[in-house]
């Protein structure tokens, strides 16, 4: 039976939990616990995550990005008092601002988010796509988060178009780690999945944000459930809009929740998010159908058409009101804990 922790890692009370018979779907759907996205909504709260950083965008595309370990602190800590429950994280180089897996430096900015909010964090374990696996876990491993992102599959990932969208770049690597995707795989094989989940969930406890660019994904998560190495509630992240994954159309977002539903049945937590401009409708979409949503910087840069935002906890502030207006309420950290199952803010390594 699955214990629920707060933020300080004490015992309490679990969420609604009620058992229904499975739908006929197949091995990964059985009879569980009612979790996620059906417990969510009928509560009418919605988790907003906030992407504070990431991989994708480079320091000449925006003024606003947090580059340093200061400025991706107040970021992070900006957007969970704008009412973000998950901060999900990677670092930069300070000098740089390019990606890079250094535990060091995340250690210099997460022990200061930890004790200047009770925001759940969530260690990235897709790194950048100049990165092995074995950098990619480094930090994680170590760090041993309440959370972790885990990409649900290999696949093409295109950055390579926004080299001609800007001009002046900053820093000579920019282009290059753009250009780099023109003929690049991100690697992410059933062999390395199961690394992730051995070590960081078996192995510290730490609990996933499965992230998956195209149904296939959702499938391979499916044989990690069967081999019982991804356990329930799960927290489904269906990502649109990346060149490479499956695109922005609202088809696809029935089309992934559908598959989602058969193959998890009651066990799982949706959430959506969409890259760049099509960020606010489809996030919108998804919670008008019963999902949470993610927002933040390494998703989108912009606010609106043609306003770069300038900080995550506007884009936070932004899709809380849109959530106002659809009268649903925002998931506080410590409820998230309960509704993901997770170890709490104590028991991390950091």
């Amino acid at each position: 039976m699955s214990r629920f922790l707060d933020a300080d890692g004490r015992e309490t009370h679990p969420p609604l939990a009620v058992t229904i018979p499975a739908r006929s779907c197949g091995k990964s759907c059985r009879n569980r616990p009612l979790f996620g996205r059906t417990a969510v909504a009928a509560t009418r709260k919605v988790i907003i995550t906030c992407a504070v950083t990431g991989a994708i965008h480079t320091p000449t595309m925006s003024p606003y990005l947090p580059i340093t370990p200061e400025q991706i602190a107040t970021s992070a800590v900006e957007a969970a008092e704008a009412g973000a429950a998950i901060l999900h994280l990677h670092a930069r180089d300070p000098q740089t601002g390019c990606p890079t897996p250094s535990a060091e430096v995340f250690l210099e900015f997460l022990p200061q988010i930890k004790s200047r909010t009770d925001a759940i964090i969530n260690i990235t374990t897709g790194g950048g796509h100049n990165m092995t696996v074995d950098q990619r876990l480094a930090a994680p491993l170590r760090l041993q988060p309440e959370m972790c992102s885990c990409n649900m599959g290999s696949m093409n990932f295109g950055l390579f178009p926004a080299i001609e969208k800007f001009s002046n770049w900053q820093h000579p690597w920019e282009t290059q780690y753009l250009e780099r995707t023109r003929d690049f795989i991100f690697k992410n094989t059933f062999a390395d999945i199961e690394t992730i989940l051995e070590k960081l969930g078996r192995g510290c406890g730490t609990r996933f944000e499965f992230e998956c660019y195209d149904i296939g994904h959702l499938y391979n998560l499916a044989h990690f459930v069967d081999r019982g190495l991804a356990k329930p509630p799960f927290f489904v992240q269906s990502i649109f809009g990346i060149l490479g994954g499956i695109g922005c159309d609202v088809e696809n977002l029935l089309h992934m929740r559908r598959i989602a539903d058969k193959l998890f049945g009651r066990d799982y937590v949706w959430s959506i998010l969409a890259a760049g401009r099509h960020q606010t409708n489809f996030v919108t979409t998804g919670a008008i159908m019963g999902g949470n949503v993610r927002v933040g910087l390494e998703d989108n840069l912009y606010l609106g058409k043609g306003e770069l935002a300038k900080s995550n906890a506007d884009q936070v502030r932004k899709i809380r009101g849109i959530l106002a207006e659809l009268s649903l309420e925002i998931a506080t950290p410590n409820e998230v804990r309960q509704i993901l199952a997770l170890k709490g803010a104590r028991q991390v390594a950091f």
